[in-house]
């Protein structure tokens, strides 16, 4: 089961299309002409260890500063001692959910995702094929959790939801799953590789 899903991910990943960005259900937006984006890597990690394959997750600080409280991938914007965004994405994770650089096997990357927050986001999607003991950040991750691969790969999981943000109504794709609220940058990579895989 293990090697046909890591199979099918990789042609999924191989696929050619384009980019994704907070902006995409909201096109009447006008994106100034001269922006200057960040780099940041986030993981995508996907554990086979047990029977169901399943996705981590984040659940961000209450306390921090930015996206407080929101479900998140392991990641953040890429320092200079980084060699490109896979190795950001892999520190990152280290540091926010105590995953050991050498154990993901890196698949490849999902199109670049452009936020709100101005940062240009390459997810990198990583097989775990042995477990650990997952160890939250203190003041930046509240919780390490997993939902299972399956549910955020069903397009039909997703829906489109609305909330006021700078004065206009912004809409995003939400994958809600039990008490966990996926939604915005986090939910449209998602929906793009459940998109992916379902071609």
């Amino acid at each position: 089961m293990a090697r046909d899903l890591i199979s099918k991910l990789t042609v999924a990943l191989e696929r050619d299309g384009a980019g994704s960005s907070d902006f995409d259900l909201n096109p009447e937006t006008v994106l100034p002409e001269g922006r200057k984006l960040r780099p940041a890597g986030v993981l995508v990690p996907v554990s086979v260890v047990a029977d169901t394959p399943r996705l981590i997750l984040t659940k961000r600080s209450s306390a921090l500063k930015h996206h407080p409280g929101q479900i998140a991938f392991p990641g953040g914007k890429q320092d200079e001692g980084d060699a490109d965004v896979t190795a950001t994405a892999l520190r990152e994770a280290r540091e926010e959910i105590g995953l050991p650089p050498e154990m993901p096997r890196v698949l490849g990357h999902l199109p670049i995702h452009e936020t709100v927050t101005s940062f240009s986001v390459t997810p990198v999607v990583a097989i775990l094929d042995s477990s650990f003991e997952p160890i939250a950040e203190p003041g930046e991750v509240d919780e390490v959790f997993t939902v299972p691969l399956a549910h955020v790969l069903n397009p039909e999981n997703y829906v489109v939801e609305s909330r006021r943000w700078r004065g206009q109504r912004r809409h995003y794709y939400a994958v809600p799953y039990g008490p966990y609220y996926i939604w915005g940058a986090t939910a449209r990579m998602l929906r793009g590789l459940a998109a992916r895989m379902s071609e």
